[in-house]
């Protein structure tokens, strides 16, 4: 729950509200309609309204008012019943809190988060074993899924604990990759760099072959003592008759289990005062969020030279990083799970009847990887990310363009390509791309619920309330029956006052988007209706069709593009915002404003950012 406050807080209203509450206002509102259950001898949950008579009192107990705004604004408070403001006042209460906690959170500026400790999640452990051991093997397959935490992420330290099962399942990966690696001679040649002969002692071999690997699987500088460990490791296994190449491999499976390999490790900061991160922390935290996996020889080597701290030889080696092919695997990473696609073909799965087309695994493919793509260009070329919104381009290939029923372009095959789009393909951003529409809608039919709630969460950041219990299923239309479309069968939805208060709010949208059918192609009828994709927001602006959805979105730009800061900052730290971090957050958007939204720049003040380059200082 506090979550999805810290969420709402990071974003502005997409509604043209009346003017901003004062301190007296908002506590009129909060005495009418909490006092009863928080106010005099009653202190229901522990809180009461008595105990904060001012700002300051407010500003000084900054939890309890998380929890308390996150509460009203997703309608748990008033409890079901009781009298509860307006919308209208509801909304501007929840926009007085948030804006005075966050005015006092970032009145120091941007504040350090506290120093990781987190597992590697199953694609970066696969991915490090891959670069460590030069296999191509994936070495993550038999590892548990990762769920996600922080901001709906998989890399997020608050659920990658390590169960039983994980020391187990690592145990049997390490045998495995262990014995690829050996069986490919050009991985063997490069793991084992050193043999005993004539000249070189077993343990001379071992030494060397330790010494050159443990600060890279380590990720950092190692001492002696670290490389005695695995030399006992290896020289108990060669006491009990193993062969060296046995016994070198039996200590570097003990270097493949140990925590330091299989979690990524800073020094705590021991002072008071924020603390840079060593090279070393920093060549991992920008190699694991670019390419999720450990830094390369070159960032090594940087950071041996102690050059990252400088902003320009951090700058070029970003921006080379990003030309480099493991950027797209970070993309299929984010992108899928921040626009909720990776579920498409799982969880998520058009009817197959319905859509045959969907069972054919290339336009499936094809599908899921084009938002991938799409975001994967903007990080290679450096293109503005309101293209995210709207573009008069995209990757496709032949299938694709057949699909969305445009021109045979000369020469395009099944490999996706940067294409343009015609100017009536109604195509262009997020919204005209059909994994979007697939993983909005329900498997036999479209959902203006699904879609506009879709996008006032993935896109503007803006999650809707849940749905209240016992709410009707919407009717569906059955034989027989006048043809109905979608839009007639919500009004049951909206004639309901409660939950009138949110679909004002989230059917407009998805109306816009009703011309798209579950699989994005174009349609002027639904059941045999016509279709109206016009639509008003509450605050009055009007539109109709996808078109003029996204000139409105374009206009609340800053929206979209704020709540994508806090989704790469908080992919970027492997953790939940904080409420501090909407300082960095309003640094980052200042400056990605001042670059037109350069997709370069959002990644550099990313890893420019304080949260990102600093640990916190310790609390006495």
């Amino acid at each position: 729950m506090i979550r999805a406050f810290v969420i709402s807080l990071f974003t502005l209203p997409i509604l043209a509200a009346a003017p901003p509450l004062d301190y007296d206002q908002a506590r009129g509102l909060m005495e009418q309609y909490c006092q009863a259950c928080h106010g005099g001898k009653s202190s229901l949950g522990g809180f009461n309204l008595d105990r904060y008579p001012d700002l300051a009192a407010v500003h000084a107990a900054p939890d309890k008012w998380h929890a308390a705004a996150a509460r009203l604004r997703d309608h748990d408070m008033p409890p079901k019943g009781a009298l509860g403001p307006d919308p209208d006042d509801r909304q501007r209460l929840v926009d007085f809190l948030q804006s005075t906690l966050r005015q006092a959170a970032c009145a120091e500026g941007p504040i350090p988060g506290p120093t990781v400790v987190r597992r590697l999640n199953r694609s970066e452990y696969a991915a490090t074993i891959r670069d460590l051991l030069d296999v191509h093997f994936n070495a993550g397959a038999g590892l548990p899924a990762d769920g996600a935490g922080g901001e709906g992420f998989d890399n997020a330290a608050e659920t990658l604990f390590l169960s039983p099962i994980h020391a187990e399942k690592y145990l049997e990966a390490a045998r495995e990759a262990l014995s690829y690696a050996y069986g490919d001679r050009r991985s063997r040649e490069r793991l084992l760099l050193a043999q005993p002969d004539e000249t070189t002692s077993p343990e001379a071999a071992a030494r060397k072959i330790l010494t050159w690997f443990l600060p890279r699987a380590f990720r950092r500088p190692v001492v002696d003592a670290e490389i005695e460990t695995y030399m006992g490791l290896f020289s108990s296994a060669l006491e009990e008759g193993e062969t060296f190449d046995a016994a070198v491999l039996y200590a570097l499976q003990g270097v493949l289990i140990s925590p330091h390999f299989l979690f990524l490790v800073e020094a705590p900061n021991l002072t008071p005062e924020p603390q840079l991160l060593s090279d070393f922390e920093l060549a991992s935290r920008v190699s694991y969020l670019l390419w999720g996996s450990m830094p390369d020889d070159e960032l090594f080597q940087m950071a041996e030279r102690g050059v990252l701290q400088d902003p320009a030889q951090i700058e070029g080696k970003v921006l080379c990083m990003l030309e480099d092919e493991r950027t797209r695997e970070f993309s299929e990473r984010f992108v899928e799970q921040w626009l909720g696609t990776r579920e498409l073909g799982r969880d998520i799965q058009p009817d197959p009847e319905l859509f045959p087309e969907f069972k054919n695994f290339d336009f499936r493919a094809a599908v899921r990887y084009e938002p991938i793509l799409f975001f994967d260009e903007l990080l290679k070329s450096g293109g503005t990310l309101l293209n995210l919104i709207d573009s008069d381009w995209t990757i496709a290939g032949k299938d694709l363009v057949k699909h969305y029923e445009m021109p045979p372009i000369k020469g395009l095959r099944e490999n996706p390509l940067r294409i343009e789009l015609p100017p009536d393909s109604h195509r262009g951003g997020l919204l005209g791309m059909a994994s979007i529409l697939a993983v909005s809608s329900l498997p036999t039919r479209t959902s203006p619920v699904l879609r506009g709630k879709w996008v006032l969460e993935n896109l503007l950041g803006l999650p809707p309330p849940p749905p209240p219990p016992n709410v009707p299923e919407l009717e569906e239309s059955h034989e027989g029956a006048a043809p109905k479309s979608m839009r007639e069968r919500l009004e049951q939805h909206r004639s309901n006052p409660t939950c009138a208060s949110c679909h004002d709010r989230i059917d407009p949208i998805g109306f816009g988007l009703e011309n798209f059918d579950v699989l994005g192609r174009w349609r002027t009828e639904d059941g045999g209706a016509p279709i109206d994709s016009s639509g008003v927001l509450p605050d009055g602006s009007q539109f109709s069709g996808p078109e003029e959805l996204k000139q409105i979105l374009l206009e609340r730009k800053d929206l979209v593009m704020r709540n994508l800061v806090e989704k790469m900052l908080g992919y970027a730290l492997g953790r939940g915002l904080t409420l501090e971090d909407a300082c960095a957050v309003d640094q980052i958007m200042d400056r990605l404003r001042a670059r037109e939204y350069n997709a370069h720049t959002l990644m550099l003040e990313v890893i420019r950012s304080k949260p990102f380059r600093y640990k916190a200082g310790s609390r006495s």
